[in-house]
């Protein structure tokens, strides 16, 4: 049973490997066709297409795993207000209020 969960992690983690210099070699070779022609840059290495990965994982997608599907809590709150008295909907919204603060339009207040 151990040797399983041992296989499976070194599996896994020689994927992950085999999937970075995969990609890294794809960003070299796309970064050294195109950018010194273009542009007049310098060539990258491969550690440098690495680096450059690692970088824009960090900035545009960070390491965080995914949740579902994009949007679908909103979508699932849509099915579920649409099912709400209008009671319900203001008891949800004083529940908001109270822990998020005010929010939305402001309700026209009767002038005194």
């Amino acid at each position: 049973m151990k040797t399983k969960r041992v296989l499976k992690i070194l599996k896994f983690v020689l994927l992950g490997a085999l999937a970075a210099a995969a990609f890294s070699f794809v960003v070299m070779s796309l970064w050294n066709w195109l950018m010194p022609a273009l542009f007049g840059w310098h060539t990258v290495t491969f550690w440098q297409a690495l680096g450059l990965l690692v970088l824009s994982k960090l900035f545009f997608g960070g390491f965080r795993g995914r949740s579902g599907p994009p949007m679908f809590w909103r979508r699932r709150m849509m099915q579920r207000w649409e099912q709400m008295t209008p009671e319900e909907r203001d008891k949800f919204r004083e529940g908001l209020r109270g822990r998020c603060g005010p929010f939305g339009s402001p309700r026209a207040e009767p002038k005194v």
